[in-house]
């Protein structure tokens, strides 16, 4: 016979690579059952998008093999987004577990494009994910979702988020009348605005809710940093040293605001022939790579140059959508689940005070 006990302190050998702590004390071990020597049960990881699911797998299946006598074993994985604490708090926005706002030290990097395709390879993998855009002088994310109507307004009043491959979306872009006009505010009305979007639309269960900032140090990044204990935020770069000095002001002014940073996003990093296969690095090369090292914060993938990331935001169809076998799509999956990742990271620190 072997028993419970046996079989939990063999797996609490079992870490999680990125947690760096055991299964069993994080809590991540349901529905153990025992019939004679075969033992069954569910591994319930920190995300849907986890990178390392099968190695997680295999180290349980490893642990339990030293235990005398071991019949069969039956490992099942499934997932439970870890909520931040903030967002727990009554500060938080109910329903949701995590905000990540996604920023950049200038406008032209890519920005926009990272957060929509990082939203939907977040979706892809079974997450519940809204996308706000909060880039309120310049929204984007209607053109790049391919949705262009007006949202819905509820009985009570609040606005019914708009949904686009898998993700819900606000933008102010879906409310102005004339979407070529300019928005001419003060900081004080964007600050409303933003305040609304957060808390007078009706996102729901969201396992991830991504902002895609306006660039820069401005009143977005200020009243979000103020307002909400946000799960962390993303930094987008292109490769030059010049761009590495600007994406550090950014990231600086969110350390300040006691804001976790999750990472550097290098977009641009090279052109993929599509005749050659071959690589050129046309805007300099591992900036990204630099900034990380220097700044001491992760790197969470380097986007090359891709004809079907530009085609994507023109079209309406996101490059996970459009060719979702190009090396540009894989790429991006790998910075979503980096960056997923990353969140479960800092949501248990936040818990562990």
């Amino acid at each position: 016979m072997v028993t419970e006990r046996e079989v939990l302190q063999a797996l609490s050998t079992v870490q999680d690579p990125e947690i760096h702590r055991d299964l069993v004390s994080l809590g991540m071990i349901k529905d153990l059952r025992i019939d004679g020597t075969d033992v069954s049960f569910e591994v319930v990881l920190t995300t849907p998008a986890c990178p390392l699911r099968s190695q997680i797998e295999r180290d349980c299946r490893e642990a339990l093999a030293r235990i005398p006598g071991i019949g069969q074993v039956a490992v099942r994985t499934g997932s439970s987004v870890v909520a931040s604490q903030g967002m727990m708090e009554p500060s938080g926005i109910p329903g949701i577990k995590n905000i990540i706002a996604v920023a950049s030290g200038k406008g032209g990097v890519g920005k926009s494009m990272v957060s929509v395709n990082l939203a939907v390879a977040l979706a892809e993998t079974g997450a519940r994910v809204g996308l706000l855009d909060a880039d309120v002088y310049g929204p984007s994310i209607p053109l790049m979702m391919g949705i262009h109507k007006t949202p819905d307004i509820s009985p009570d009043q609040h606005i019914i988020p708009l949904e686009a491959h898998g993700v819900k979306l606000m933008s102010l872009g879906f409310l102005l009348p004339d979407p070529s006009a300019p928005v001419i505010w003060r900081g004080p009305m964007l600050a409303r605005a933003l305040g609304q979007f957060l808390r007078d639309v009706l996102w729901g269960d969201l396992d991830y809710l991504l902002i895609d900032l306006p660039p820069g140090t401005g009143d977005a990044q200020l009243t979000l940093s103020q307002s909400l204990a946000m799960s962390g935020v993303v930094i987008v770069m292109t490769p030059q040293d010049l761009a590495t000095t600007i994406a550090s002001k950014v990231l600086m002014m969110f350390r300040q605001m006691r804001v976790p940073i999750l990472g550097i996003v290098e977009n641009m990093s090279a052109f993929l022939c599509p005749a050659c296969g071959g690589e050129s690095q046309i805007f300099s090369q591992g900036g990204g790579r630099r900034a990380s090292e220097e700044l001491g914060v992760p790197l969470l993938g380097e986007i090359p140059l891709d004809g079907d990331l530009c085609k994507g935001g023109d079209d309406g169809r996101p490059a996970l959508v459009r060719n979702p076998q190009s090396p540009a799509a894989e790429v991006l999956r790998r910075v979503a689940q980096n960056l997923a990742g990353r969140i479960s990271v800092e949501a248990l620190k936040s818990q562990a005070g």
